[in-house]
């Protein structure tokens, strides 16, 4: 760990990975050094002032790169994150982190041997109504959690699309579809619950099939973790009312985080409390304008490149990033809540149990999650 300013290189100049070189540029003792993209790299660097570069490799190699920035589509996040460690450069990478355990546990595994951090992108971990729900489940404030109930869901028409080929995040192979890019939702109940042990996942492509997208638009997931606590999920773009949720029931009362008309309420035998999701109720008010402005549904709807983020998702990737920086330069310990981030669980157990689920509606059957490292995920018959 340092003091000094650091440096990061940037893979992807996309939605996210602009924004995330934004936030990057404005920390005082940060610069970044260069950033590697085939669209919108001269267009950001000319905005940070700082090189465009052709390769990874070039990238990772710079003597002024300390942290790579992987928000590049997420069926290429392996070989950076090698290349990364190789180098000793310390990896933050956007999440899905990869498309297979396998790929995961190569990523976070060959920081660990590097003596470099590995951070998962997972950053609703840094909304204030997901940290306080985490700390309220802690300290028993709904009794014994005994189910989750989680849903990601709108409606996609065919002609939101570009002509011609859609965007990789509608491309199966690319974005690993709903389940995987929309890890958010999987990642937050396994943080509240712990890692599932046993899955089982029904649906497939039912409403948009002959579209040039390929992704399943519906999903429904159910999840064991462990005796006497369970999950159910969905996804998907088949749903013309849509919902965006993750609610969490416990023996003495329940907590909904309301992603779509965006707060937190807490009921239980002593009353009702709520309380905002994001940093401030006007940050909830603006996502909850933006959700019923969205034509499809807030939470299906995909970033687009020529935009910049709204001002309450800025504010938890500023979060995030103020959070990495500190570590790296020395300036805090790792908060226990934000543990699994930045040793590799986090990045593990989400990967693990989408595998598995994959798995499941591949096979029909209902699947361990502890046979998902021992084996390649089977292939998906169309």
């Amino acid at each position: 760990m340092t003091h000094k300013t650091l440096g990061y290189g940037i893979i992807g100049a996309g939605y996210f990975g602009a924004e995330l070189a934004r936030i990057i540029h404005a920390l005082p003792t940060a610069h970044v050094a260069a950033v590697c993209s085939p669209e919108d790299a001269p267009a950001l660097a000319a905005e940070v002032g700082c090189d465009v570069v052709g390769s990874v490799a070039e990238l990772v190699a710079r003597d002024d790169v300390d942290v790579v920035v992987i928000a590049s589509p997420n069926d290429v996040h392996l070989e950076p994150a090698l290349l990364a460690a190789r180098h000793g450069k310390h990896v933050f990478c956007e999440k899905p982190v990869a498309l297979s355990y396998a790929d995961a546990d190569a990523m976070v595994t060959a920081c660990a041997e590097a003596g470099v951090v590995f951070m998962a992108g997972h950053v609703m971990h840094f909304m204030d109504g997901v940290r306080r729900t985490a700390e309220l489940i802690a300290a028993g404030g709904i009794g014994d959690v005994l189910l989750a109930r989680a849903a990601r869901t709108g409606w996609v028409d065919e002609e939101h699309e570009s002509p011609g080929t859609p965007s990789w995040k509608r491309q199966r192979a690319r974005s690993g579809g709903h389940l995987f890019h929309h890890i958010h939702e999987l990642d937050v109940v396994q943080l509240l619950l712990g890692p599932a042990e046993r899955v089982v996942m029904a649906g497939g492509n039912v409403a948009h099939q002959g579209t040039a997208a390929d992704e399943d638009d519906l999903l429904l997931a159910t999840l064991e973790h462990g005796p006497g606590r369970f999950s159910h999920l969905e996804w998907g773009s088949a749903y013309r009312r849509p919902e965006h949720y993750v609610e969490l029931f416990g023996t003495r009362g329940t907590v909904r985080i309301d992603f779509q008309e965006v707060g937190v309420e807490v009921r239980t035998p002593d009353g009702v409390t709520r309380f905002p999701l994001h940093r401030s109720d006007a940050e909830d008010a603006e996502r909850r304008v933006e959700y019923a402005a969205s034509r499809s549904g807030g939470g299906v709807d995909y970033g687009n490149p020529a935009m910049r983020p709204p001002g309450w998702l800025i504010g938890i990737m500023e979060r995030e990033v103020a959070y990495l920086h500190a570590l790296l330069r020395g300036e805090r310990e790792p908060d226990p809540l934000l543990a699994g981030l930045t040793d590799g669980h986090a990045a593990r157990a989400s990967i693990a149990t989408a595998e598995a689920l994959t798995r499941s509606l591949a096979e029909d059957r209902k699947v361990s999650v502890s046979e998902v490292p021992d084996a390649a995920p089977p292939a998906r018959e169309d």
